[in-house]
């Protein structure tokens, strides 16, 4: 009994502090997770993880880092673009940790200070570009962004993936010149489809026009068909068919033509028939 007793008075002991040192010593990393360890103040060559490993704790001492990809979102921030106008613009930035013992080693706090510097290069960047550009070429610019940033946070093992800039405020009064703008151009775009279709249809009528010259019987078809249209839409106008045969005696002599108009003229003139009559008083002088 004394040496059963004594067994347990030791083995318990053992135990609790074999326990105690396993759930210190032994650690779990998450597949996305990894482990930079210092060992006595110093880093170690790499970094632990995913998986199960030992950690001599306390002469090891380690800081996790998650892989993950992060979304941040930078703050609306103020701009002057290269024409002068004030605008707000914000956008979100994606990174990850690409190397987890930079992002311990040469940076205090990794997220923060990639925060500050989308923001410094944000300013930067569309403050040297005009608002039009700033509105149609957003494409172009989220490269540069991405660029720019990316060349920036590779010192801190930082990778940035993607930018992209969310939502451009303009001041009312631009929003105002903007719409007028599109306004103005829309009735441009109208205007000249207008004359273009004027245009075409100049086109046909003289094609048309050629064409009823060669043949004369194409009038007179396109006489008789515009009759039968103005008949069947039931109004009460009376249309009296004048043969085109009539016309012909106008067309053939222009000069006669002319001098039968001038005389008709003559005769309906009033001051032709005012010079006609002879006052009563000269026939009495006579």
């Amino acid at each position: 009994m004394t040496g059963i007793f004594a067994f347990f008075q030791y083995a318990i002991p053992i135990t609790i502090g074999l326990f105690f040192l396993g759930s210190v010593w032994i650690k779990v990393i998450r597949e996305y997770e990894r482990a930079v360890v210092f060992r006595l103040g110093r880093l170690l060559d790499r970094s632990k993880g995913p998986g199960i490993f030992i950690l001599f704790y306390p002469i090891d001492n380690m800081v996790k880092i998650s892989l993950r990809t992060v979304t941040m979102d930078v703050p609306p921030q103020d701009i002057i673009t290269r024409d002068n106008v004030s605008v707000q613009v914000n956008a979100v930035i994606y990174f990850q940790v690409i190397d987890p013992a930079k992002a311990v080693v040469s940076v205090e706090n990794y997220e923060f200070a990639t925060s500050q510097i989308a923001q410094t290069t944000l300013r930067s960047v569309l403050g040297q570009v005009e608002l039009d550009d700033l509105l149609s070429e957003r494409e172009k610019l989220n490269l540069q962004l991405q660029e720019i940033l990316d060349r920036q946070t590779d010192m801190w093992g930082v990778k940035v993936s993607h930018v992209e800039i969310k939502k451009v405020d303009l001041p009312q009064e631009m929003q105002r010149a903007m719409a007028r703008q599109a306004e103005a151009e829309r009735e441009r775009r109208a205007k000249v489809i207008n004359a273009e279709g004027e245009y075409q249809a100049a086109e046909k009528l003289v094609m048309a026009a050629k064409m009823m010259n060669s043949n004369p019987i194409a009038l007179q078809m396109r006489y008789l068909q515009t009759l039968n249209e103005i008949s069947s839409e039931g109004t009460h106008t009376v249309v009296f068919p004048f043969p085109m045969e009539m016309m012909k005696a106008f067309t053939v002599n222009p000069d006669a033509t002319q001098k039968i108009v001038t005389k008709i003229a003559e005769v309906c003139s009033p001051a032709a028939a005012t010079n006609d009559i002879t006052p009563p008083e000269e026939e009495d002088n006579k």
